[in-house]
């Protein structure tokens, strides 16, 4: 069942150890059909070594296990609030970079610094706050993905134009039209955090970019007008 997509969300899985995202079983990517409502996802705990293609785990939107032999990822009730909530999503990457999350433990945003960052993600990467205890003990992963849609909705960010959350004390989850997508975004998290952490440290006074160059940068890439590269003849 889902064999492609089971290929690919190995191989998503298999990216994030070779891009420097994970070390040991540190994080987990996933996919979705959404014409069958399944979700494609790594079992939980294993190291990646050791992973193939059919060891991943087909689960339901409401959370039912439908093929694998192996538990899901533990992180699963997150994605699946996500893939439930944001129909623009088909991938799902959750890692503990180490940029990334340096800044998710210190509870700060993410500023966009400069147009590396704006050619991917519009303005900052948002930090969200910490659970609660009553939502840690209710149910963890799942509240974990309510804060984020939660959050995000609030913010009136949308998950396409923001594909990157960091979640206080804890790291990021990023998402994408596609599970390669969502790892593309994912390593490029990791950079601007890597960039945005030594900015600070060249220049302690530092600005977000202007945001005529952070709408010039993002919008020639993604926008209704977009004319970056080469798949508008």
């Amino acid at each position: 069942m889902l064999e492609e997509i089971k290929q690919l969300v190995y191989e998503a899985n298999m990216s994030l150890p070779r891009y420097g995202l994970v070390a040991f079983t540190w994080g987990n990517a996933s996919a979705i059909d959404r014409e069958k409502g399944l979700v494609v996802i790594k079992p939980g705990g294993m190291e990646y070594a050791k992973l193939k293609p059919e060891d991943m785990v087909v689960m339901d939107l409401e959370g039912r296990k439908v093929e694998g032999r192996y538990n899901p990822s533990s992180d699963t009730p997150t994605h699946l609030v996500l893939y439930n909530a944001f129909p623009e999503i088909g991938g799902i990457v959750h890692t503990h970079s180490s940029y990334a999350t340096s800044w998710a433990q210190a509870g700060r945003d993410i500023p966009c610094y400069g147009t590396t960052h704006a050619d991917y993600i519009y303005g900052a990467v948002p930090c969200i706050r910490c659970l609660t205890a009553e939502e840690i003990e209710s149910g963890y992963e799942e509240n974990t993905g309510n804060l984020i849609v939660n959050e995000l909705r609030r913010m009136w960010k949308n998950p396409v134009k923001t594909p990157a959350v960091l979640c206080k004390n804890r790291g990021p989850f990023v998402w994408g039209k596609s599970a390669e997508e969502a790892v593309q975004n994912a390593v490029v998290l990791e950079e601007v955090a890597k960039m945005a952490y030594r900015a600070e440290i060249i220049n302690p006074q530092i600005l977000p970019a202007p945001k005529e160059l952070q709408d010039k940068h993002y919008y020639r890439k993604h926008g209704a007008d977009a004319y970056y590269g080469q798949g508008r003849e």
